[in-house]
């Protein structure tokens, strides 16, 4: 990446994240296709979707300690409420927050 996004973005008038093989903007069905490449490769069985990137996102971000306000910016939702449909909270998280913050430890 550090050697071959310059190159591929010189040309190119845009400021996309993702772009193709000759620097121009992603496909969305180009991206599918990378998503659901890598999901095979890493063994997982169930439907992948680019959505799922935001989802994942919001979730790493409030376990490693974002207030849900600062999420809320990021991901550019107008409402808080939103945000929360977002993130997602395993067992085990809940768990060890319980064991931190419970005044009965």
């Amino acid at each position: 990446l550090e050697r071959g996004r310059p190159q591929l973005t010189a040309r190119s008038r845009h400021d996309r994240v993702f772009v193709n093989a000759r620097g121009g903007p992603l496909s969305r069905m180009g991206f599918w296709k990378i998503l659901r490449g890598h999901a095979r490769a890493a063994g997982i069985d169930e439907r992948v979707h680019p959505h799922a990137l935001r989802h994942s996102f919001a979730t790493h971000l409030l376990q490693g300690g974002a207030d849900l306000r600062v999420v809320q910016e990021l991901l550019g939702h107008a409402s808080v409420t939103t945000t929360a449909i977002y993130t997602h909270v395993d067992r085990a998280y809940l768990r060890e927050v319980h064991r931190t913050f419970h005044p009965r430890r």
